[in-house]
């Protein structure tokens, strides 16, 4: 086991979840932090929830040490319930995470974007998920690693009434989508979190874009690894 600490936001999330029990199972990290609005039952001693309002996050909510920053908050439009809402948790809470985690000495930050991020889109989820890539591509990390999945498959602890019907639409057109469609394809929340982890573990330099095809790739392997 290595000696390197793993911060996760957004643990409780479709990609958050996946991504942190494949954190507990595997051996990479010698400890786990989490940033919650409430406590995260885990069985691991690895394990530390950290209990943070994030409308009011501070450096005292981020240990001292974490190497790596996961971060998988994201919400919608109907749930934050206005614009402003949905860009302080997409956009405020990560770029505030990505602050105080540069400023306490995290070398890699690995970000859940979105496919067709873009600061320049007309489309304001899109616009918000472009922004908030180059807000953390300015902090310098050593490594920035932005993820933009396709269209999550997987269970979530919430009802996403579009987001289902988006899921069976392209789960039946997925075999025909080749070539330049690939990165089209739906992928799962699971697929998600293991492309992250095996970028992590490679401690890479350097700021890099990972599309939904590129995504699977790496999540493929890593199955195929184990």
């Amino acid at each position: 086991m290595s000696q390197r600490h793993a911060l996760v936001a957004g643990a409780t999330g479709l990609i958050g979840s996946e991504l942190l029990q494949q954190l507990i199972h595997g051996r990479y990290y010698q400890s786990i932090s989490i940033l919650s609005r409430r406590e995260v039952d885990t069985s691991s001693k690895r394990v530390e929830t950290i209990i943070t309002d994030y409308d009011k996050l501070s450096e005292k909510d981020i240990p001292q040490g974490v190497d790596d920053v996961f971060c998988c908050l994201g919400t919608t439009m109907k749930k934050a319930g206005s614009k402003e809402a949905f860009r302080q948790v997409d956009y405020d809470y990560s770029l505030k995470i990505a602050e105080i985690a540069k400023k306490k000495g995290a070398s890699q930050y690995l970000l859940v974007s979105a496919m067709g991020a873009d600061t320049s889109s007309s489309i304001f989820y899109n616009q918000v998920k472009g922004d908030i890539e180059q807000a953390i591509a300015q902090l310098k990390f050593p490594a920035f690693h932005i993820f933009r999945p396709s269209v999550l498959m997987g269970k979530r602890n919430e009802t996403r009434v579009g987001e289902k019907v988006a899921q069976v639409l392209m789960t039946g057109i997925s075999p025909v989508m080749i070539g330049g469609l690939r990165k089209y394809r739906p992928i799962s929340g699971k697929d998600v979190a293991s492309a992250m982890l095996r970028i992590a573990k490679k401690e890479l330099e350097g700021r890099y874009i990972f599309e939904s095809d590129k995504i699977q790739t790496l999540a493929n392997y890593e199955a195929n690894s184990q």
